[in-house]
């Protein structure tokens, strides 16, 4: 029954109160046993009878939850260096598709790749991201895009689930874009995700969620409302990339079909964000990819202050956003996102847990919860934010197992 003393302030983070309530204790102390957490609370209230187990000494820094990064594309063939260069010397996405890169190419990369590759180098990225303090993460397909290679993404997930002490979650991606042999038969291609790929995914126990690129360039609100009628059927809950280059209504399809999240919003409407509230869809900010692709940041105070609750992600994935540093995403949300701190700090820990339907599982600091927490070199939250060197994790703690 381990014990983790001299923490200057333990943030919970537990889901009440507001966007910045993250219910600090000062001088706090966690208690587990195995996986899960037996007692939190101050270190002058610790009961007696946890005053003579091993204990371990945060060394009066800071604890924080594990990380929940809620939006990734972990599995994938190939990079797309070359489109760095090409945005920064000022190449439209239309330009860079032309020549070759965009989705497709990393679909192509990705057909042409094995499972056991797509797993070895998938299983390499998660080590590294779990360096950054992130405990809990969300993969999504959509790089294959045909029936074999949606699932073969899909299986690579299940093969580091079953491999990895980290939480994961599988998203399907089917509708991320039209692959190139159905460019003109855009109808049969939603035909084989409605009545191919998702029953696939269905059979095999893939995937808990069913994503939709909702764009001008991608999948219509009518395409996507029968795709989740379709993913509804066989157990699938809804999430969408919306609104992110247009206000084309994802939003307000994310509040009708009673998705978990809705991701990207840049472009949301004021009625979406309205909608979102009352449906309590969880918006998810991804400022990385603003960052790589040199576009408008979410103005995420619109939504805190409207009642929407805001996830910090990082959309991990080899064109628009191909970093997983999930700190940089939360310091961008300050200076861009206009959400402080402590607020950021609540995005990526129990707001980020119920963008993928886990908040009762971890995300926060409370009995009963997953034992994952981070001691942060940092004197408090706002200093970490401010004084931006990466995760400072120092070590932690994950299903009560301790991580460096």
């Amino acid at each position: 029954m381990p014990v983790l003393k001299n923490i200057s302030t333990l943030y919970t983070c537990i889901d009440d109160g507001g966007q910045a309530e993250i219910h600090p204790i000062k001088n706090g102390v966690i208690v587990w046993i195995g996986e899960t957490i037996e007692w939190v609370g101050r270190e002058s209230e610790l009961p007696e009878k946890y005053q003579s187990e091993k204990s371990f000494d945060a060394g009066g820094k800071m604890v924080i939850p594990g990380l929940v990064d809620c939006h990734t594309h972990l599995c994938f063939g190939g990079w797309r260096a070359d489109e760095f260069e090409m945005r920064i010397q000022g190449r439209s996405y239309l330009d860079i598709a032309k020549a070759g890169g965009g989705i497709l190419s990393t679909v192509k990369a990705t057909r042409e790749a094995s499972e056991d590759e797509l797993y070895e180098k998938a299983a390499g990225l998660l080590k590294e991201i779990q360096k950054q303090g992130v405990t809990a993460i969300e993969c999504k397909s959509g790089y294959g895009l045909s029936l074999e290679d949606e699932l073969k993404q899909l299986r690579v997930y299940k093969r580091l689930s079953e491999e990895t002490v980290v939480h994961m979650v599988s998203t399907f991606l089917g509708a991320h874009t039209i692959p190139p042999e159905f460019k003109e038969n855009r109808k049969g291609y939603i035909d084989l995700v409605i009545n191919k790929m998702i029953p696939a995914v269905a059979q095999e126990n893939l995937a808990e969620f069913c994503d939709i690129f909702v764009e001008e360039s991608a999948f219509t609100i009518d395409e996507a409302r029968t795709i989740f009628e379709a993913g509804k059927k066989h157990g699938l809950t809804p999430k969408l990339h919306a609104d992110q280059l247009s206000s084309g209504g994802g939003a307000e399809l994310a509040a009708e079909v009673g998705a978990a999240s809705a991701d990207h919003l840049e472009q949301i409407s004021d009625e979406g964000i309205k909608q979102m509230a009352e449906k309590h869809v969880v918006g998810v900010t991804l400022p990385l990819a603003s960052l790589y692709t040199q576009q408008p940041y979410l103005n995420c105070r619109n939504l805190v202050d409207s009642g929407v609750e805001v996830a910090v992600a990082t959309d991990f994935n080899p064109g628009s956003a191909p970093t997983f540093d999930l700190p940089l995403a939360m310091m961008l949300t300050c200076n861009h996102g206009r959400l402080t701190p402590a607020e950021v700090l609540k995005g990526a820990t129990i707001y980020a847990s119920k963008a993928i339907n886990r908040g009762e599982q971890f995300g926060s600091i409370e009995t009963g919860k997953s034992a994952d927490f981070l001691v942060i070199d940092a004197d408090n939250v706002n200093e970490w934010m401010y004084h931006y060197k990466g995760s400072r994790m120092e070590f932690g703690f994950l299903k009560g197992k301790q991580i460096n």
